[in-house]
């Protein structure tokens, strides 16, 4: 093997562990949510390729709005479902679709795309 297959392979080898690391085991930061003056928790998401942020932290009995910003036309993330609630909204691209949840037991639920590709996680913590 010549030197400049070794350096192929190596670099080959790097760049896979480097996108597997990014997609599957880099930590993903949560954004804790607080209450404005009338008690709603209000999230700003912005959709383009996945959900930004896609960890968001509550507190429990509180009321949620989420706000979906979607910056993009692809089809995947023409929809929102939250399967834990029966709840799915239509996301208009270019425009901001408000989403009210009202969730009374902490734990960790999943909303995403309506194909399961776009993922993101609501934590609802205790008080």
């Amino acid at each position: 093997m010549a030197i400049d297959q070794i350096l192929v392979i190596i670099v080959g080898i790097g760049l896979s562990a480097w996108v597997a690391w990014y997609f599957w085991f880099s930590e993903k930061k949560a954004i804790k949510i607080s209450s404005d003056e009338s008690g709603i928790q209000e999230a700003f998401i912005k959709v383009k390729g996945g959900y930004t942020p896609n960890v968001l932290i509550f507190k429990v009995g509180k009321p949620i709005k989420l706000n979906f910003i979607r910056e993009e036309t692809a089809s995947c993330s023409e929809e929102v479902v939250f399967s834990d609630f029966k709840k799915r909204a239509t996301l208009t691209p270019f425009q901001t679709v408000p989403i009210d949840l009202n969730i009374d037991k902490p734990g960790e639920y999943i909303f995403q795309c309506g194909m399961g590709m776009l993922k993101g996680k609501l934590i609802i913590e205790k008080e």
